[in-house]
């Protein structure tokens, strides 16, 4: 880039900076969207998540005499971090699928504890409004603690993207079950 006559004669600098005009902050907050075993949507804040993870199902330790929530434990760069279904833990009776080559992730962390939810697909980062988060109406009573509101896709065909708190995921008693 240095090499180009264009950088040091500044020519070509207007053109590249109407691209950059054009571009459009984004609005809201940054949210990952996935899917559990039974096909609801749900999503969980960029700033909770602190990594996405894929590893191979050998990867994940099974544990004894644990919550059947926990499919086991994972090394992840030297710390031990415990590994629930997340499907499981909502109360859906769909069990994860780990019969395949990669199980998604969501490392989750609050102070010291760092928990990893699986799920059955991850969608992506997306930039959603949180002023259009409503609190649930429709929610099952085993999704309801753990729910911050959700938004309406489709009022219609009653779909939701319904946004998790992980911090109640984190401290919540039915780990202890």
């Amino acid at each position: 880039m240095v090499g180009k006559p264009d950088f040091l004669t500044g020519r070509g600098y207007d053109d590249q900076a109407s691209e950059f005009q054009e571009l459009e902050s984004p609005e809201g907050e940054l949210h990952l969207r996935f899917y559990i075993s039974s096909g609801s949507e749900f999503a969980l804040p960029a700033t909770g998540i602190r990594e996405v993870l894929a590893p191979s199902p050998d990867r994940i330790t099974p544990v004894p005499n644990v919550s059947p929530l926990l499919l086991g434990t994972l090394n992840v760069r030297g710390r031990v971090v415990w590994v629930a279904d997340l499907g499981q833990f909502l109360g859906d009776p769909v069990p994860l699928n780990t019969d395949r080559p990669e199980i998604s992730v969501i490392a989750v962390e609050d102070q010291d504890i760092m928990l990893g939810l699986a799920v059955d697909r991850i969608v992506g980062m997306e930039w959603l409004d949180i002023d259009q988060v409503q609190m649930s109406t429709a929610a099952p009573d085993s999704v309801a603690p753990f729910l911050r509101g959700e938004w309406v896709l489709n009022g219609q065909d009653s779909q939701f993207l319904r946004l998790l708190d992980q911090i109640a995921i984190l401290r919540s008693a039915r780990w202890a079950a």
